[in-house]
């Protein structure tokens, strides 16, 4: 995983839990090996706000493939993904499964990555889905966990009450006169902003909103970002007129707000009218309240000039299988893998149980089981979307070290426009130049 991509990941899901992500995988990697030996999978993974539907996966799995014991660790929260997996590697307690980010991982961890080409779900992956995660020789190392989407998630209330259409929102300007409409009507609308704009999550700003303009250098491609020299972001103004319009009309202090001030503090309980987030909040909210999350609540594109109408949809997070464990521990991993995807049980789970929009064939009969992975689909299906390219900077330390602390400048009013534009892509180059 790339650096810091895990503890902003667990911040992003709201979710600390290591126990119970542990036990999705125990679902995980049923051994359906036909030599009937028994076979013990330890998986290491990060993605923990699904954790309960995980478990019951596992269990689920687990019956139907009696031979095999499997131990997982899940992390999250504040911990960082990256360093334990270098130190399971590094004390000879390497997992048999573990997460890639993006193309920095898929060259950090090379020697312990399988060739996933020809399994069932690598077969079956969408077009575009396993680019990242291909080797230098062209084999996919990696499966996609799913695909996600994000853009603004509003508060359906809030939008009828005001008498504002969210679904017309597809310019800038439009969006700008519905905002200043909103903040008009705080006070009878009963919210205290019209967005929340957590400054203390850089990652909010740097990954999914600078994506929508730095990605339009490379055409979405994570792998152009990755391999470029240089880093032209040309689009940049058009990003300021977006994060200067959310940090005006946000809760305040924009500076104090994190990623659980925003999402379970002002969004789920009815206190601002959209935030700048994905699918993947759908389980926070619903926990928090199930009536709002199911019935109130929807998706629609953040507005880039060029791109309008279009959602940004990507994979954040990849499974890779370790080359170095026995033939016995790889092919019940990959078992587990194609399963879970091809499977009619599986996909059943990965719709139904864990909320997933799937990055695979074979699940056209299949409804999206929430509001906004419903979104998500629907755009998908459409060929309405744009690509991720951030994931070309998830491994790096551009995106902690540099990208984050000066959007940071930027908006607490420490440092101009033109100098953090300046300086993200001069240490771009920096970084580019050091690392070859």
């Amino acid at each position: 995983m790339k650096k810091n991509f895990w503890k902003r990941l667990g911040k992003r899901l709201g979710i600390v839990a290591l126990a119970a992500g542990a036990a999705f995988m125990l679902a995980g990697c049923g051994n359906s090996s036909s030599s009937g030996k028994n076979v013990k999978i330890t998986i290491l993974q990060g993605k923990v706000e699904n954790n309960k539907q995980f478990k019951q996966i596992a269990k689920q799995y687990e019956k139907s493939h009696p031979n095999v014991t499997i131990e997982v660790t899940s992390i999250g929260g504040g911990t960082q993904y990256d360093p334990v997996l270098k130190t399971r590697i590094s004390s000879g307690n390497a997992p048999t499964i573990f997460s890639l980010a993006g193309p920095a991982d898929v060259k950090q961890f090379k020697a312990h990555e399988a060739d996933l080409s020809d399994t069932k779900a690598a077969k079956a992956a969408q077009p575009g889905t396993l680019d990242a995660v291909k080797n230098d020789q062209g084999k996919a190392v990696g499966l996609p966990f799913n695909v996600e989407g994000y853009g603004f998630v509003y508060n359906k209330k809030v939008f009828e009450k005001a008498g504002i259409d969210p679904e017309s929102l597809t310019t800038v300007d439009k969006l700008e006169a519905a905002v200043k409409q909103l903040d008009a009507q705080k006070s009878e609308l009963g919210i205290k902003g019209v967005f929340a704009l957590p400054g203390k999550e850089a990652w909010i700003m740097s990954d999914h909103l600078a994506n929508l303009y730095i990605a339009q250098d490379y055409n979405g491609n994570a792998q152009k970002l990755y391999k470029s020299k240089k880093m032209p972001f040309t689009k940049n103004a058009d990003m300021k007129t977006m994060l200067d319009l959310q940090k005006n009309y946000s809760i305040k202090p924009v500076m104090q707000l994190d990623y659980s001030a925003q999402v379970n503090q002002y969004f789920s309980q009815g206190k601002t009218a959209m935030i700048q987030q994905g699918d993947w909040i759908y389980p926070t909210v619903e926990g928090i309240d199930k009536n709002f999350a199911q019935n109130d609540i929807g998706m629609i594109p953040i507005p880039v000039p060029g791109e309008e109408g279009k959602l940004p949809v990507g994979t954040s997070l990849y499974w890779a299988v370790n080359s170095q464990k026995s033939k016995t521990e790889q092919k019940a991993a990959k078992d587990f893998l194609d399963w879970l995807y091809t499977s009619k049980a599986g996909k059943k789970d990965v719709v139904n149980k864990l909320h997933f929009v799937p990055a695979y064939k074979g699940f056209s009969n299949y409804k999206m089981s929430d509001p906004l992975t419903s979104v998500v689909f629907k755009y998908t299906q459409e060929h309405k979307t744009t690509g991720w390219a951030f994931p070309g900077y998830t491994g790096t330390s551009w995106d902690p070290d540099v990208a984050q602390p000066n959007l940071q400048k930027y908006l607490s009013g420490k440092q101009s426009w033109d100098k953090t534009v300046q300086n993200m892509t001069d240490g771009w180059a920096k970084q580019q130049k050091s690392s070859n």
